[in-house]
């Protein structure tokens, strides 16, 4: 490596994105069922535990009942006319898959992927037996501890700017990056087959590099709240391993209140990494797609 190499590496390196915080108000959202008529439990206990904590701003939480001949198409409309600025549903509208755990449904999948509005995603009432409904009552008690998920943290300013805004003041936000452990180490068996680099440097420093700019920017995020006086704690949990497998054990480990997650992918139009097996797999905590 010559020496201008070299000071290209470290300069590299040493760069950093920082933490963009940009507020976010919702005011206005849209609770969508298949209930001929609202339940006000309901209602009351999804406004205030989207609007814990913030009882000078409380959320207008609006009841949109779709029947069985309203298809996908027209649920889009109703969404464009309302313009609301956060949506609630649940898996399986109009649907009986949801005695499957195998599926979203279609008006989920197309809500999450063809809108921009963020989607908070409830358990099916139909899914909740007895004791599912206390402990699920309990659990939307408040969003004292929420998780941010995301395959590439550093940069991801609107993940984070949503967590923010529904982590209840005095709270946790945990950011949690998983690098896959198994594709990083085909990487180094793949470069251990050319000669001229040195493997036991890259076995060495490649895995610290990747969770670099993650740990980087997940410091940037604390510092920034920090000076903006945002009361919430920030944690963080960035490490090498299994994606769907070790964020499933840090959701029950920390016992998260709320999921934040990202749904879209610029390269397809499924439904963006694992967004789709998580959203699946929790099937009783409450999740938001953006």
């Amino acid at each position: 490596m010559t020496n201008l190499d070299q000071f290209e590496s470290e300069f590299r390196s040493a760069t950093r994105t920082p933490y963009a915080y940009a507020p976010i108000d919702l005011n206005h959202g849209l609770l969508i069922t298949d209930m001929p008529t609202p339940d006000p439990a309901m209602q009351e206990k999804l406004a205030r535990f989207l609007g814990v904590g913030r009882d000078d701003k409380p959320i207008e939480l609006e009841h949109v009942s779709i029947d069985a001949t309203c298809n996908v198409r027209e649920l889009l409309e109703i969404v464009a006319t309302k313009k609301a600025e956060i949506l609630v549903t649940y898996r399986n509208l109009h649907s009986d898959a949801w005695s499957w755990p195998h599926s979203l449904g279609d008006a989920v999948d197309v809500l999450t992927q063809i809108t921009d509005v963020p989607v908070l995603l409830i358990p099916n009432p139909k899914e909740l037996d007895s004791q599912a409904k206390v402990d699920y009552a309990e659990q939307m008690q408040n969003t004292d501890v929420v998780m941010a998920i995301t395959d590439h943290l550093a940069g991801d300013h609107h993940l984070v700017n949503y967590a923010v805004a529904l982590t209840q003041p005095g709270g946790k936000l945990i950011l949690s990056h998983v690098e896959d452990d198994e594709t990083v180490q085909r990487t180094i068996d793949a470069i251990s087959k050319i000669p001229s680099i040195d493997t036991d440097t890259v076995a060495a420093e490649l895995p610290r590099q990747l969770l670099k700019d993650p740990l980087d920017y997940a410091a940037s995020c604390d510092e920034v709240l920090h000076k903006a006086n945002v009361d919430i704690t920030i944690e963080h949990s960035v490490t090498l391993g299994h994606r769907l497998k070790d964020h499933l054990r840090l959701i029950e480990e920390h016992q998260v209140d709320l999921l934040v997650l990202n749904t879209k992918d610029d390269d397809q139009l499924a439904m963006h990494g694992l967004a789709y097996p998580l959203a699946v797999e929790l099937r009783k905590t409450p999740l938001l797609m953006l």
